[in-house]
């Protein structure tokens, strides 16, 4: 055998892993706990980062994928901030409003019974005057 030969024979040598099922499926139970990022698995396992992408779209588990929102400027962040503001604002009025319906539902039962109605939608029949 020449030198030449042996050393394209062993250019050509790849290793070549292949990982069983439940290790990707272990590897992405770590990462959905949130406990280690991708980078950190891959350092951790010696499995590539793209590796890892691929399991992820393998297995149908693209709430692992990065999605990360990225704020940059300062007239982003106040904007964000004016809508968590208005998020709120509309909580507390939606909040209300369930009260006065709750409120009024009442209203209406109290009435109907003092009034010698059997349910309130009778007594709403009654007291319609749009028909």
């Amino acid at each position: 055998m020449s030198t030449q030969f042996r050393v394209d024979m062993y250019q050509n040598d790849h290793l070549l892993r292949r990982f069983s099922e439940s290790f990707k499926l272990k590897i992405l139970a770590e990462l959905s706990t949130g406990k280690y990022s991708k980078r950190e698995l891959s350092r951790l396992y010696g499995v590539a980062s793209s590796t890892i992408n691929d399991w992820v779209r393998k297995y149908d588990r693209m709430d692992l994928m990065n999605t990360r929102v990225i704020v940059e400027t300062k007239d982003e962040i106040s904007r964000l901030r004016e809508l968590q503001k208005e998020i709120e604002q509309l909580k507390k009025l939606m909040l209300k409003k369930d009260i006065e319906q709750l409120m009024n539902d009442s209203f209406m039962e109290i009435a109907a019974k003092k009034l010698g109605y059997k349910s309130v939608q009778e007594f709403k029949k009654k007291t319609d005057t749009s028909l």
